[in-house]
């Protein structure tokens, strides 16, 4: 029986060699490296790694975001990309931005794996596969913790202590596979202070407010994070302080 990777390689060959699309979007492995790639050739695709390095998702990239600078670039051709569930969601939060040229998904094949139900569990994922579901099964998914009565206000105020240990690296943002704006809001003086630690609680909270119907909870933010702030965390408060309900705009009601 051939290997979740091995049917994703010829999946993604077959529509290589039929010309159905210009190039694959994906992560290839040269020595211990792992970076994105855009396969041109089927060849090319035995070099393809999944985003597992020394345990599972551990290399993933926002390869949402790298295929849609590729799209953007050429917009007459059709490619293909390599999925997670939470990929999945995160192309179709950026195909529904209209600000920044949003993503044509028809000019888009979906090549989706599941992801291991151990890296759900860590990240908390409701739907760790996605629809275009080419290689392995359903793994179950990780219903988003369900919070008590406490007054969101209140909470908020807990998390001041937490904001300290930001060290405003932007890992988070540049790592966030929906943040695509060529000008960003935390990095305007009239919006966050600039260049001062510890932070103003502003950068922290205006991404978060960003993030509402937007974070496709793929945890890539916090792995990024030196400080290990929980910011998935943040993100479902924010939302309940705006009266949403955490990743309803990135989730759909099928995965929860």
């Amino acid at each position: 029986m051939s290997s979740i990777k091995d049917q994703i390689i010829t999946k993604a060959k077959g529509l290589l060699i039929t010309g159905e699309v210009a190039g694959v979007v994906g992560l290839r492995q040269t020595g211990e490296q792992i970076g994105p790639y855009v396969f041109t050739e089927p060849e090319q695709l035995d070099s393809l790694n999944l985003g597992d390095s020394a345990e599972p998702g551990d290399a993933r990239y926002p390869l949402a975001k790298v295929l849609a600078r590729v799209a953007q670039a050429h917009p007459a051709d059709t490619f293909g990309i390599i999925v997670r569930g939470c990929d999945e969601r995160a192309l179709q939060v950026l195909a529904a931005d209209g600000r920044i040229n949003p993503l044509n998904l028809r000019r888009v094949r979906m090549i989706g794996f599941s992801c291991p139900e151990e890296l759900a569990q860590k990240h908390e994922c409701p739907k760790p596969w996605p629809d275009a579901l080419v290689a392995g099964e359903q793994a179950k998914g990780v219903m988003p913790p369900v919070f008590g009565e406490e007054d969101p206000q209140a909470e908020l105020a807990q998390w001041l202590a937490v904001f300290d240990r930001c060290v405003k690296c932007f890992g988070c943002r540049n790592i966030c596979p929906v943040c695509q704006c060529k000008e960003c809001t935390v990095e305007e003086e009239a919006f966050v202070q600039q260049r001062q630690l510890p932070i103003d609680p502003s950068f922290l909270m205006t991404r978060a407010v960003h993030m509402v119907d937007r974070c496709v909870y793929c945890g890539l933010c916090e792995e990024a994070c030196p400080a290990d702030i929980p910011l998935k965390q943040l993100y479902r408060l924010v939302s309940r302080l705006t009266g949403r309900r955490a990743g309803s705009g990135a989730i759909t009601a099928k995965a929860c």
